[in-house]
């Protein structure tokens, strides 16, 4: 699949990006041939080749389900830089 300039600003104005008039020419044939590249993995015999998510074997770690406060509430407060009977203080906004 070859992606041209036109793709390629069709693609920013949809993500919402801006990129330079200049820039788009080289990012369609760097698009290109990503696309390229991927549909050479299509061709590769998988028949037989579990689904996976990682190379290395990893098992979930199962641990209760508990509520807890996190316990961290100095270090939180310390990061304030008002506080007033350990809760943040902040200026009063009136509009």
């Amino acid at each position: 699949m070859a992606v041209d300039k036109s793709t390629v600003a069709h693609i920013a104005k949809l993500a919402r990006i801006r990129i330079p008039e200049a820039r788009q020419e080289a990012l369609a044939g760097e698009l290109s041939g990503i696309l390229a590249w991927v549909e050479q993995l299509g061709e590769l015999d998988t028949q037989g080749v579990a689904p996976m998510t990682s190379v290395v074997e990893v098992r979930p770690v199962n641990r209760k389900d508990a509520v807890s406060d996190g316990d961290c509430r100095g270090k939180v407060i310390a990061n304030a830089p008002e506080t007033e009977h350990g809760f943040f203080t902040v200026p009063k906004v009136i509009e």
